[in-house]
């Protein structure tokens, strides 16, 4: 599953550092899919929250799609619906309700024996989790009170559900406040139903001084699981830093780009530092994305200031040690974030991907324009930059979105390689504080794409 806000009068909304996670099942893409096709009228799901934006869920298995969200009363729902019956959804309602942060986000997932999971509404907060009973009917779901360990889950942050090469499945959160957090990842045992600790130590450790906002892990070709990050001094934006990387097979054991291992937790001064962008560099969390080129080594696309202060984009390539290259050439740009809260940001970046022969793209969204970079392959050097359709721009007519809220979307593929997209019109963030006045709902559509017919 992915997720996007784009703002109709050209702005992006990056609320948190897993937002561009891409779950089993998930398709990343800033256009409809070029191999499918619009197959239905859009589908009213229901009436939603808009005073500000936060990230939905949806998820299908091989029988059902499922869709969790903050209803028009900002309660958490999740609604389910056979994949071959539109007509037919089943809603239920858990005992858990949204303020005005946007860092609440909501995690879903079904599990190999069908039960649903939901994680959600959690911003330094206590567990708020929910589980179906097998048969993955959602009216069964039921508040389950500690995962492993109640003690260290009373501050968690940024939960996502991920599966390993195994399919058993992951949620990994933070524990922590920003600053002083820490990456804890769990696995589930669908036997028992039970949660265990996937690693003995957390993944990263910031020794009381900073913690790390991670991007991934994201499954490449080679097998591998791959993320990056950077170090945060605090819930300052601005002081983010060092950006790095790590690779495991098994999400247990984790090693540098060139095999080394990296005994957990990692600290800064073991890291592997891809750039060593130093705090008010210009660099933030979400904005770290890991993509492959045409030959499936692992690229990191990232932003920072030049050497005159100007925001540039650039990406990271590991050969035989990292090499890093500028891909834009902006001239009296700067994107000059600071402070807390969910920041309205001026840049989203994605992972790059191969295009023609000899020839990888590199999307990027900057003030609410989206963009496509082409560069040599080879040598990574800008052969032209074009704009492009964003997803906003294909859904805001058929959402009948307000001139001056977002457009939210979220993204699943099933099995059969079907394309489910929501769409929905919110609020920018307000650096979770309240508005003035309440937006009346907006409506929570569902979009199918079905593949081409060969």
């Amino acid at each position: 599953m992915i997720f996007r806000a784009l703002c109709l009068g050209g702005v992006v909304c990056l609320l948190c550092p897993g937002l561009a996670f891409a779950q089993t099942g998930s398709s990343r893409s800033e256009s409809p899919p070029t191999a499918a096709r619009a197959d239905v009228s859009p589908e009213a799901i229901d009436r939603v929250w808009s005073g500000h934006s936060v990230k939905f869920a949806l998820t299908a298995s091989k029988t059902h799609l499922y869709v969790a969200y903050y209803d028009a009363n900002r309660q958490l729902t999740v609604a389910q619906r056979p994949l071959n019956n539109p007509a037919h959804w089943v809603y239920h309602k858990v005992d858990t309700w949204l303020g005005w942060d946007s860092h609440n986000l909501i995690a879903l997932a079904v599990d190999n024996a069908g039960a649903v999971h939901v994680a959600a509404n959690m911003h330094v907060d206590p567990l708020t989790y929910f589980r179906s009973d097998p048969g993955g009917d959602v009216r069964t779901l039921k508040r389950v009170p500690v995962l492993v360990n109640a003690a260290r889950e009373q501050a968690m942050t940024y939960p996502i559900f991920l599966k390993n090469a195994e399919g058993r499945l992951i949620l990994k959160y933070r524990d922590g406040s920003s600053g002083r957090g820490n990456e804890i990842y769990t696995i589930y045992d669908e036997a028992m139903q039970s949660w265990r600790a996937l690693t003995d130590a957390p993944l990263v450790d910031g020794e009381g001084r900073m913690n790390a906002y991670f991007m991934g892990p994201v499954q490449g070709a080679d097998g591998y699981f791959h993320i990056a990050w950077v170090w945060r001094d605090s819930p300052q934006a601005e002081t983010n830093h060092d950006l790095s990387y790590a690779r495991s097979r098994d999400l247990i054991h984790w090693e540098r780009a060139d095999g080394t291992p990296l005994p957990l937790p990692i600290r800064l001064k073991d890291a592997e530092i891809v750039d060593p962008v130093p705090v008010k560099g210009g660099m933030i969390n979400n904005n770290t994305i890991i993509g492959f080129d045409d030959r499936g080594r692992v690229m990191i696309t990232y932003h920072k200031y030049d050497a005159v202060g100007n925001t540039q984009i650039w990406v990271a390539r590991y050969d035989k040690g990292w090499k890093t290259a500028q891909v834009s050439a902006w001239m009296n740009y700067r994107w000059d974030f600071k402070g807390t809260g969910s920041l309205n940001s001026e840049l989203f970046v994605e992972g790059v991907r191969p295009g023609a022969v000899g020839k990888l793209i590199v999307p990027v969204v900057r003030l609410g324009q989206p963009i496509e970079f082409e560069i040599d392959a080879q040598t990574l050097k800008l052969i032209v930059e074009r704009p492009v359709e964003s997803i906003a721009e294909a859904l805001r007519g058929k959402l009948d979105a307000p001139a001056d809220m977002l457009i939210n979307v979220a993204e699943t593929t099933a099995s059969d390689g079907t394309v489910y997209r929501l769409g929905w019109a919110a609020k920018a963030p307000n650096r979770d504080r309240p508005l003035e006045a309440i937006p009346a709902p907006t409506d929570l559509k569902l979009f199918v794409y079905k593949p081409e017919k060969p």
